[in-house]
């Protein structure tokens, strides 16, 4: 029987492994909502290729392919990172598609992303480009199978472009494959995108002086955290010290 299904990547970098040490709790969160919402959980947690060869990120576009060979039949797919808590009550964002390219609108640094669309315009797409308030947080996309090979292009871009984009990486501090799978979408007159609200992928929640001692957002926005950009974060201890006490407010104490 089909289902819909939440991939996720939470692999363990050697040398980094203190990274994926609040991972456990964004899982966790997932796997009570995905039973809920009688959905399937999908985490991949080894590499497909070297870690000089492909950044973790950009193995989630191989999501259609996991699920195949594993014997999943899905059909939609939501990509989310591993650094997100869904709250138990988040709508389910499954029925809110409309048959679109669902998404949210990347709230977070704007310096960034606009020197994203800015260099990856010059540099990888012949000075094309698309409106701001199009570009997306890729921690968050909704994929039908008939979208399938936009999933297929990002892979297929990053091995014709590699030595390219990790210049950009390397001297303008933008992107990994984010900046890439909004020029495909967006660029791609065939797909129609849908926008949900911030709700549903909230970023910089330390920027945006959300995260608070009272876990105020958690009490009053049912939606998905993601703890990104936490400051003075050594080895991700802060971090951990957000996911664990979120939650724990919102689900109990994970041992218990």
């Amino acid at each position: 029987m089909s289902k819909n299904v939440v991939f996720m990547t939470a692999v363990k970098i050697k040398g980094m492994e203190h990274r994926s040490e609040p991972y456990k709790y964004g899982i966790a969160s997932w796997r009570k909502w995905c039973e809920k919402n009688n959905c399937e959980l999908m985490v991949l947690d080894e590499l497909l290729h070297p870690h000089d060869v492909m950044k973790v990120n950009f193995h989630r576009y191989y999501a259609f392919d996991i699920l195949e060979n594993n014997g999943i039949d899905c059909d939609k797919v939501l990509l989310t990172d591993a650094d997100c808590i869904i709250h138990p009550d988040c709508p389910n964002f499954f029925e809110m598609t409309d048959g679109k390219y669902t998404v949210t609108h990347t709230d977070g640094c704007y310096d960034w992303t606009c020197r994203s669309l800015e260099n990856y315009s010059y540099f990888m797409f012949d000075k094309e480009t698309f409106p701001l308030w199009k570009y997306f947080n890729a921690g968050f996309q909704v994929v039908e199978k008939k979208y399938r090979y936009v999933f297929d292009n990002v892979i297929n871009f990053y091995f014709e472009n590699q030595e390219q984009i990790l210049y950009l990486q390397n001297n303008y501090s933008i992107g990994t494959d984010q900046p890439i799978v909004n020029f495909i979408v967006n660029l791609d007159e065939n797909i129609e995108t849908k926008l949900l609200p911030y709700q549903f992928c909230m970023v910089d929640l330390w920027r945006k002086e959300i995260l608070d001692d009272d876990l105020t957002f958690a009490k009053v926005m049912k939606g998905i955290y993601q703890f990104n950009a936490v400051p003075d974060n050594d080895d991700c201890k802060k971090t951990t010290y957000w996911m664990m006490r979120t939650y724990n407010y919102l689900y109990g104490d994970l041992n218990d």
